[in-house]
């Protein structure tokens, strides 16, 4: 397994990736550019999320024991606030007065959602998945070509103007 299918390090990958995106978001992006960098938090949040809810979790609950699946079980809940947030995000454009503090608020749900992964669930997955890991990757690989192809075709034909 080298680095591109494993699928721990897939997901933290995406997790620094998402960091950088806010960064660039909060350090001062105006106009096009905040709409662009925006949009592309939100097309890596939707992703990074079926990921996880299709492939990722469904085999780690399979796997763990009772404290794994309440890690799970909290992971959904905040991927349901998470999703919430993208979903009224995508109908709004950056010029609007409720975008950015909605973005704050996505940006620290998130971040205190990476911590909790990244400091309980994935450790744990890593043991608990370690004879599945080659094929778990190769599987979220492939469905993150889909999404991503899905979701720039969408989100092309329905950019919002502001």
């Amino acid at each position: 397994m080298n680095a591109t299918t494993d699928p721990i390090q897939m997901l933290l990958d995406d997790h620094q990736r998402v960091r950088d995106l806010f960064q660039q978001l909060q350090s001062g992006g105006q106009g096009g550019q905040a709409e662009q960098v925006a949009r592309q938090i939100l097309m890596e949040l939707q992703v990074h999320s079926k990921l996880e809810e299709e492939i990722f979790y469904p085999a780690f609950r399979q796997q763990g024991n009772a404290e794994d699946k309440e890690l799970i079980a909290e992971a959904y809940d905040e991927h349901a606030e998470v999703d919430q947030m993208v979903t009224q995000l995508m109908g709004m454009g950056p010029s609007e007065a409720q975008f950015m503090p909605m973005m704050r608020k996505l940006q620290q749900d998130v971040e205190h959602h990476v911590q909790e992964e990244e400091t309980e669930m994935l450790p744990k997955a890593r043991e608990e998945l370690r004879g599945q890991l080659d094929r778990l990757g190769q599987e979220m690989m492939q469905r993150k070509q889909q999404l991503m192809t899905q979701l720039q075709g969408s989100m092309s034909g329905s950019t919002r103007q502001t």
